[in-house]
């Protein structure tokens, strides 16, 4: 079974952190003046939202092969619902367009990429998280 591990640790003189796996990195905070956050990053929903766009963003482009149907560009919109108590995601709607280098309709990719989508089929089939203590 595959796995990702990312790694996350506080920066210096913010109460930020510094997200990286391999060689790429993300900033995580709050807005700023909630929490102690200073506004540096991005903030959880904005993360859950970039990671349910992304993800469909790299399965577009992994339908397309698939099918042999290239892709010119794509264009992803994502909104995350929040409520409750504790705050909670309450919906991901994703919105995408597609244009092919042919012209063809560009439907059956991104109808094949909702079908892979790690995360949107991750979430939506309740992937369990586990805290470990240390």
């Amino acid at each position: 079974m595959a796995s990702v591990t990312v790694e996350l640790r506080s920066i210096d003189e913010t109460e930020a952190a510094l997200g990286w796996a391999g060689a790429h990195t993300v900033v995580v905070d709050r807005p700023e003046g909630r929490a102690g956050g200073m506004g540096l990053g991005f903030n959880g929903a904005q993360l859950l939202g970039l990671a349910a766009g992304g993800c469909f963003c790299n399965d577009l482009r992994y339908a397309s092969h698939e099918l042999g149907i290239p892709l010119k560009s794509v264009r992803v919109s994502v909104s995350v619902a929040l409520g409750g108590e504790p705050l909670l995601a309450t919906a991901i709607d994703i919105d995408a367009t597609a244009e092919t280098e042919s012209g063809e309709d560009a439907l059956p990719v991104i109808r094949r990429a909702r079908e892979i989508c790690t995360v949107a089929n991750s979430l939506n089939r309740g992937v369990p998280t586990r805290f470990t203590d240390s």
